[in-house]
């Protein structure tokens, strides 16, 4: 059977992918992308109902230009979609004035990029918010412009424009092997087998079994959210509750106002600290992830410890100082590479798949992106 052949290949069709085939097709590239699952699917890290987007960026300063070029593209796209993708509720970065990085992090990075924002007290954050019960001592940023963003159909999106623009876009279908050269790549499917003279991997947890020399500085992770019925739900609607990150006593702490799902939706990071072989990590959360997930509702938001709703896992693909990698591959200049995205990457996306565009094309990106290539691990 003769191969296929396109300009480029995009290795998985997720958050990242979609996006990066979207940029590439809409540039008038020949596009293939290829999923080993279901566009969009719950196997990843692209999935869940909602993803937090933010305008301060605690993790560094080097995220704002990223987020604020990412807020732009996901306006751009929400404008030609039919289902809302972008929900501007505000935001909320909670901790301890001094020992945490939310909220230091937070203020830091509004104040050196000129971020409109308000700094409140918690009792102030309790008073405006009455869904919150921070303590009073704590702080937190409040910024305006933040929400959430409708994952699945971010997703969905992107692929129905990367098809308007003339891409193939190919679900359950897995990558066997790949090789590359000087005059392009060979990709090996269970269906078949592609050419194009530029790769693109964005395949999340599985980046490490792709590419093994980068199995070292990519972890993955299994992370558990779950939904709980208010039982004042007035106070944890879309216009009532803000999106928030936290530093609290038990963790590090994430959450929604009740949307799509019946009810409040939370995360912790690091959730049971369960890392290894996606394919061998538990997809099916159980009481103990419940539990978890139960008493941090219960200790910090109890108008909010009704009945469980839903409970669901998803991975995380940590690098060991928790920033991305975006950058070629060190032995091959026609292969680019999106990876270790964290736990706070899907705000990114939008912006993502721009850039990852740009390094298959024309070989750089006019965002800064130094921080995130992968020689700083050598």
């Amino acid at each position: 059977m003769s191969a296929t052949a396109c300009d480029v290949l995009v290795l998985g069709v997720g958050g990242m992918g979609s996006a990066a085939a979207y940029h590439l097709a809409r540039r008038g590239y020949d596009v293939v992308g290829l999923e080993r699952y279901d566009i969009p699917h719950s196997r990843g890290s692209s999935h869940g109902v909602s993803r937090i987007i933010r305008r301060p960026q605690y993790e560094g300063a080097a995220y704002v230009p990223l987020v604020e070029r990412a807020f732009e593209l996901w306006e751009r796209l929400d404008d030609d979609h039919p289902r809302q993708l972008l929900h501007r509720v505000g935001s909320i970065d909670i901790g301890p004035e001094t020992g945490g990085t939310v909220y230091t992090g937070s203020k830091h990075t509004c104040e050196i990029h000129d971020i409109a924002h308000d700094d409140l007290s918690g009792a102030q954050l309790n008073d405006r918010f009455p869904g919150y019960d921070v303590p009073p001592e704590y702080r937190a940023v409040y910024q305006r412009d933040g929400g959430f963003l409708h994952c699945e159909q971010c997703i969905v999106a992107h692929v129905e424009a990367a098809h308007r623009h003339g891409a193939t876009i190919r679900a359950r279908e897995t990558v066997e092997d790949w090789e590359a050269d000087e005059s392009g790549v060979t990709v090996r499917t269970d269906r078949g087998t592609y050419t194009a003279d530029r790769l693109v991997a964005t395949v999340g947890a599985w980046t490490g079994s792709l590419f093994p020399s980068l199995s070292p500085i990519l972890q993955p992770e299994r992370q558990v959210l779950g939904w709980f019925q208010p039982t004042e739900p007035e106070l944890f609607t879309p216009e009532n509750f803000p999106v928030f990150v936290a530093d609290a006593p038990d963790g590090h702490l994430y959450g929604f106002p009740t949307y799509e799902v019946p009810g409040f939706k939370i995360g912790k990071y690091n959730h049971r600290n369960e890392t290894g072989d996606p394919a061998e990590l538990a997809r099916e959360p159980d009481r103990t992830d419940e539990r978890i997930l139960r008493e941090c509702v219960e200790q910090h938001f109890p108008e909010a410890a009704g009945p469980t709703m839903r409970l669901e896992t998803c991975m995380f693909t940590n690098t060991p100082d928790e920033d991305f990698l975006l950058d070629t591959h060190p032995e091959h200049d026609n292969v680019v590479i999106g990876a270790g995205f964290s736990g706070h990457g899907f705000k990114f996306a939008s912006v993502v798949g721009e850039i990852l565009a740009n390094l298959a094309v024309e070989g750089d990106t006019s965002l800064p992106i130094e921080p995130f290539q992968i020689g700083r691990f050598d």
